[in-house]
């Protein structure tokens, strides 16, 4: 019995301290929080994006690049094109406040390899062009696309762009019985 007690008062005296270190550790292993966590934000789901878009890209077969599933809807070259074309280079430019580049135009009679490689040069551009930014100007005016806005309001039609154009994807691969990138297993 006397042993229990001994326990118990050390138990009592020694909990504190440890629950106090504990939550003291817990603290300071915690990062400071984001001094921009929309731009971070923004880079995250850029991250994400490119892999996403890049690799439905590379899943659609070459031989259904020209695939619509109706004449009124862009095929699936068309999407590259747009994306490769005016989609990230504007989009991601604009957002962050730097120069587009000046790329030649491509079409939708490019190989999927070059739409593929023009696809992953704009996300590159659109890393590089996020790696800068931050909160602090997200305020300023910007032009685009004949609409005058904040780059708030272009860096949310960035993130919707890239979410329409993976949907429309992840629509065309399934239609030809193959398995959008998001859906397949992760390991």
């Amino acid at each position: 019995m006397q042993s229990r007690a001994y326990a118990l008062i050390l138990t009592i005296a020694v909990l504190p301290g440890a629950l106090v270190a504990q939550a003291t550790a817990a603290t300071a292993a915690a990062p400071a929080p984001s001094t921009s966590p929309v731009t971070d934000a923004l880079r995250a789901v850029q991250q994400r994006s490119a892999r996403n878009l890049i690799a439905a890209a590379e899943a659609m077969p070459a031989d259904k690049y020209n695939y619509r599933p109706t004449p009124a809807q862009m095929s699936f070259a068309a999407i590259q094109v747009h994306l490769a074309n005016e989609g990230n280079d504007v989009l991601c430019g604009k957002s962050a406040g730097i120069e587009v580049p000046q790329r030649a135009k491509v079409d939708t009679t490019a190989t999927k390899e070059q739409l593929v490689a023009r696809l992953k040069e704009t996300f590159a551009f659109c890393e590089q062009a996020f790696a800068k930014m931050d909160d602090s100007k997200l305020a300023e005016p910007v032009s685009m696309f004949g609409m005058n806005m904040t780059r708030a309001m272009a860096v949310l039609i960035t993130v919707g762009d890239w979410a329409d154009h993976y949907s429309q994807e992840a629509n065309y691969l399934r239609l030809n019985g193959l398995l959008p990138p998001t859906a397949q297993h992760r390991m």
